[in-house]
Parts: structure tokens; sequence; C-alpha cells
């Protein structure tokens, strides 16, 4: 923390954010020290986000990376509206079955076959029921800059998070890591995504 809630409150602030790591070594003090500050803002009138992000080497099993499994980022989720977070920022799903795979915790089978399918758009509809079924709006994470694939990779993802309810793309490095003009031209095309009626819930 690099302030108090009512320094930034007394600053104008409108918002604040904060990042859990789930499952880190720090991830108890994380849980403790935000769910404290949520509680401030909303006192103060202010809205809040959270960043509900995996950490942990054990969520990777047999070469599989897990860390942005829809059942463990749902996970997340989850917990990060408990704590009266507005807003989850969380990465696109990318697999799922962290949970049978690492062993840890309780799930069900139907969470595999029910209420959900391999398709990105249902994983990624996953990560909203577990913002209590869109109440806390998900915005999904743009990821790292990697060139010419950026413009397509945050469209694609927009597009996936409009169509599974989600409410939003942020974007950093893709926009920002860019000359002027193509950043903003990526941006707008994102833009245009969110405010197109024929992208809608799938």
């Amino acid at each position: 923390m690099f302030g108090t809630i009512r320094d930034a409150w007394n600053m104008g602030a409108t918002a604040v954010g904060a990042t859990i790591y789930f499952g880190s070594a720090e991830s108890t003090r994380q849980i403790q020290e935000v769910s404290k500050a949520f509680e401030m803002a909303h006192e103060l009138g202010m809205a809040t986000i959270l960043w509900c992000y995996t950490r942990n080497n054990g969520f990777k099993k047999d070469g599989i990376d897990y860390h942005t499994s829809a059942d463990l980022t749902g996970q997340a989720n989850h917990l990060g509206v408990t704590i009266q977070a507005d807003i989850i920022k969380q990465k696109l799903p990318t697999n799922n079955g962290g949970y049978t795979a690492i062993g840890f915790g309780k799930t069900h089978p139907k969470v595999y076959t029910d209420l959900s399918t391999d398709h990105p758009i249902d994983l990624c509809r996953y990560q909203v029921i577990n913002c209590y079924m869109g109440r806390a709006g998900l915005i999904n994470s743009g990821g790292e800059s990697k060139g010419a694939t950026d413009l397509a990779e945050a469209v694609t993802t927009a597009v996936i998070n409009k169509r599974a309810g989600g409410q939003g793309l942020i974007s950093g490095r893709k926009a920002f890591q860019k000359p002027m003009k193509d950043g903003a031209a990526l941006l707008q095309m994102i833009q245009d995504v969110y405010l197109e009626p024929k992208v809608t819930i799938a």
C-alpha cells in the first residue's frame, strides 16, 4: 500500500485499485489489507477495482500452466468480489481443469461438463459467473505486446469478453508501447467492439 484510502479520497480520486496474487506466499496478507481498504473506500463512496491474478509454481503440472485456467481464475474472481471489489480485472482464460490437475480444493465434475466447455467464450463466461453472475464487472487484460499480432489479439479478447458477458478490456502495453498513431488505432478498434450492437452475448 502506497498511501491510505483517505489520502486518495482527499486527492479527489473516485476509485482505488489493488492487486492480489492468489496462491502466493503474501496472499493472506494481501487479502486482509485489500479487504479493509475496500471497505473504507466504499464508506467514502469510492469504487474498487481488483487485479485478481493467480501466482504459485504449484499451478503448473505435467508441463501445463494452469495460472489462467477458468476454474482457478474463477475462484480468484469469486474471492475478489467477496471482499467487495466492484470491478474484477482478470487474464483471459486459456484452459480449464486447474483444480483437478493440481489436486487442491474441492470441485465437481459438472463444472467442466455442464457449466463450461473448452470454447474461449464459455471459459470467459465461467469467470463472469464467478463474479456473482456479473454483479461485479469483469474486464480482461490485453496481455503483453507481441508486435504484428497485437491488433488481432486485442480485438479477439474484446469480442470474447463481450460475448461472455464481460464489461471491458484493459489494454496497456499493446497500445502504449507503439507509436501514437498505431496505439490510438488499436484502442479505437477495441472501442468499436464494445460499441457494435451486433457483437452481443453468445
